[in-house]
């Protein structure tokens, strides 16, 4: 890979909310000094419920658009439906590396004593194809419980917003699972959830292995950068990129805390199929 340009930023993670922040986390935790921007396509959130041929020519507009102002040098889709979706079409057309996210069933059957694990992701993640590839190449020996959970990508929303979800309400959701006795492990299979691993973990009644995809995407980002630099030096300060208005406190102080410091809207013109223009304001 080329070096980057002087000022450019080398990463850029990109979602439709602020899942993609999960991300963002791990890839601090393994590369401190590793500077990034990140993106949320809040105009379209969510993107389970988009027509996917629509979904795909949206993602590739946005990310070109995004390319062109950040100069990165690598983008992560922090998304699991645009990764299925996209990729191909980005890998594809995009001059810098695109890196991908999938349910994290490997390091899940790595860890499972009972060989018996839950996907708790979108309806959209649990019922794709690609689940049960994955299975059957990494976790032939286990079974694999599905559950869907829609609410709980809004609930991690809110709590960016500064909204934290009430307890009773995530016990209703860890339900279905705790039921499962067999099951010991759980694959927070949306890069939302991992945003509410913690207050998972205070309300489940049993103890878990909570796993998700954030520390592989952090290897294979540090792996395509040729990234050396484990220092604690802090990266200089990125920028958080919207398509709509961002007006919550709460989650404006959640993006400087996590080193976006600064926040820039790009504004769709047509969010029409087939006739999508953006600029930046």
């Amino acid at each position: 890979m080329k070096p980057l340009a002087q000022g450019a930023c080398p990463v850029l993670v990109f979602d439709s909310g602020v899942g993609g922040l999960s991300i963002v986390q791990a890839i601090r935790r393994a590369w401190p000094s590793l500077p990034m921007d990140y993106a949320f396509d809040n105009a379209a959130f969510p993107y389970g419920n988009k027509p996917e041929d629509w979904l795909v020519d949206r993602v590739e507009a946005v990310i070109t658009s995004l390319l062109d102002k950040t100069g990165a040098g690598l983008v992560v889709i922090a998304c699991n439906t645009a990764s299925t979706l996209a990729l191909p079409r980005l890998r594809e057309r995009l001059r810098v590396p695109v890196v991908g996210v999938v349910p994290a069933i490997k390091p899940a059957a790595q860890v499972s004593q009972t060989r018996s694990i839950a996907l708790l992701a979108t309806a959209g993640t649990v019922t794709r194809p690609y689940v049960d590839q994955l299975m059957q190449d990494f976790a032939a020996d286990c079974r694999l419980y599905r559950f869907a959970s829609a609410p709980l990508v809004d609930l991690a929303e809110q709590a960016l917003a500064g909204h934290p979800p009430a307890p009773e309400t995530l016990r209703h959701i860890l339900a279905p699972i705790e039921a499962q006795s067999d099951i010991d492990t759980i694959i927070l299979g949306c890069t939302h959830f991992p945003l509410l691993k913690t207050a998972l973990q205070a309300v489940a009644e049993r103890t878990y292995h909570w796993v998700d995809s954030g520390a592989a995407v952090a290897r294979r980002v540090g792996d395509l950068l040729g990234v050396d630099d484990v220092s604690g030096n802090r990266a200089a300060a990125g920028v958080a990129w919207t398509t709509a208005p961002v007006q919550q406190i709460h989650l404006m102080e959640a993006l400087a805390t996590l080193g976006f410091a600064s926040c820039r809207q790009l504004t769709a013109l047509d969010f029409n199929e087939g006739d999508i223009v953006l600029s930046s304001v």
